[in-house]
C-alpha cells in the first residue's frame, strides 16, 4: 500500500502544488525528522515540502487502485501525483 497526502496549503509553490489534490507520498526520516514530507509534486519530482501543507490520508484499497488509475505512478513509487 502506498502512502497518500492531500495539499491543504500551497502558498509560496502554487506551481508545483496544487490545493485539494492527493499526491503520493514517498518515505523520508530525515524530511520527517525536519518536520518535512516528501511527495512526487506537479513536476513528477519528489520534494520536500512542510507537513504543514498536507493531510496525511489513509485510503481503502478501492480508492487506492483508482488513485493509482488516476496516477502516472510507474513502478518506482517515487514518481506519481493524482487528483480525485
Amino acid at each position: 500500500m502506498k502512502k497518500w497526502a492531500l495539499c491543504v496549503n500551497n502558498e509560496g509553490y502554487p506551481a508545483s502544488l496544487e490545493l485539494r489534490k492527493v499526491y503520493a507520498v514517498l518515505d523520508d526520516e530525515d524530511g520527517e525528522r525536519m518536520g518535512c514530507i516528501r511527495v512526487i509534486d506537479e513536476e513528477g519530482e519528489d520534494y520536500l515540502y512542510p507537513s504543514s501543507m498536507f493531510v496525511a490520508l489513509e485510503v481503502s484499497e478501492p480508492v487506492e487502485k483508482r488513485l493509482l488509475t488516476l496516477s502516472t505512478f510507474p513502478t518506482h513509487p517515487a514518481q506519481a501525483g493524482a487528483s480525485l
